[in-house]
């Protein structure tokens, strides 16, 4: 791939997004830039510790970066759009995307023990694992079957399918 491009994971909660995006970005990071977008659509994640300076600084409401020697971290208290995030980020190959099911990418959904048919209109491709047999499912046939345990298919597929941003 020479040219920026983004895919993106959704499913159930517990399915393994998390995980697989992990094992692919690990993968890819080997020879290209990668970024991720992580969905945390309930704001459970917690980013700073309560009583340091860039805490309080968050806590006043404005946007707030922490820079270093090895790292660079930018808290925002408003909702930026795909665009914007891209533009923050600026240089990446790839862009792996987990949740965010409205953006208009090419989608893995990701499932175990049983398949949730509603994630079929927002997918092109599900990823299963051993606990799921495809043939107990009426699947679309435009919808890739990918096994979710092989690394190599999956980075394939993402390879022929991510589109450009």
């Amino acid at each position: 791939m020479n040219k920026r491009v983004a895919v993106a994971f959704t499913g159930p909660s517990g399915s393994g997004k998390t995980t697989l995006v992990e094992k692919v970005s690990r993968e890819l990071i080997k020879t290209q830039k990668v970024a991720i977008i992580k969905n945390d659509p309930k704001s459970k994640a917690v980013f700073d510790v309560e009583g340091k300076d860039s805490y309080k600084f968050y806590q006043t409401g404005a946007e707030v970066v922490v820079t270093s020697p090895t790292r660079t971290t930018y808290f925002s208290q408003r909702e930026k759009s795909l665009d914007e995030i891209v533009a923050m980020i600026n240089e990446f190959d790839i862009l792996l995307v987990e949740g965010l099911k409205t953006l208009p990418l090419p989608r893995i959904a990701i499932f175990r023990n049983k398949i949730d048919k509603d994630y079929f209109d927002c997918s092109e491709a599900i990823a299963i694992d051993h606990t799921v047999n495809p043939a107990d499912y009426t699947i679309p046939s435009n919808i890739d079957i990918l096994d979710l345990n092989n690394l190599e298919q999956i980075i394939d597929w993402i390879k022929n399918n991510a589109t450009t941003i």
